[in-house]
């Protein structure tokens, strides 16, 4: 064996032993990537209804990514696909916080410093936390900003913090890129890390 190939540093995502990844883990992420995909093309169709940019005569969304058919039905696909998404969160959050997973899973100082570090496995590893610190605050304005939407009255003290209606659209609409570019970089770091072991980990 050469020296190059003994070192752990080198050793291919494809050859590495297949991750274990805890029952609560598979879940959350195979209920979470199904209720994105429903949250998203429905939110699209609502967008078709009323576009955030242009108003009515706006640019929208190619009617084969939309689901629902008509608003009526992409809001009821939306808020149902809400709930679960919510709800998964409210679930794996109390998880990760009994089993005291979270020291694990975000950011602390000792991932600035390993930003700086010449080892990429720990660089990867400090961008995960980091990815998955930063998403937190966009999920809770994900989620506080469309039930602004549902229930305008009822949240009436939350929405007023965004100055109008408009703020509060274009502030929910965003969230959708965010999240869905958080979820490309998830998927890109743990090919980095596991290769498509790593992926498959997360679901089966």
């Amino acid at each position: 064996m050469s020296p190059k190939s003994a070192n752990p540093k080198s050793v291919n995502p494809k050859s590495a032993p297949t991750p274990k990844q805890a029952i609560f883990a598979k879940a959350f992420h195979s209920i979470n990537i199904l209720a994105l995909i429903f949250m998203t093309a429905s939110g699209l169709q609502i967008y078709n209804a009323n576009p955030v940019f242009g108003g009515r005569a706006g640019w929208r969304f190619p009617k084969e990514i939309l689901l629902g058919g008509w608003l009526g039905a992409g809001r009821n696909w939306h808020f149902a696909s809400m709930w679960v998404f919510s709800m998964s969160l409210l679930v794996y959050g109390i998880y990760i916080f009994i089993t005291r997973r979270w020291k694990h899973r975000f950011a602390s100082d000792k991932d600035i410093q390993a930003l700086q570090a010449k080892n990429p496995k720990r660089k990867n590893y400090a961008w995960h936390r980091l990815a998955y610190t930063a998403i937190v605050p966009i999920l809770i304005l994900a989620i506080l900003s469309g039930l602004c939407m549902y229930k305008p009255v009822q949240f009436a003290w939350i929405s007023g913090l965004f100055g109008s209606w408009q703020n509060l659209r274009i502030a929910h609409f965003l969230t959708i890129p965010i999240v869905l570019i958080f979820t490309i970089v998830h998927i890109s770091l743990s090919l980095k890390v596991g290769g498509i072991k790593m992926i498959r980990s997360m679901f089966i």
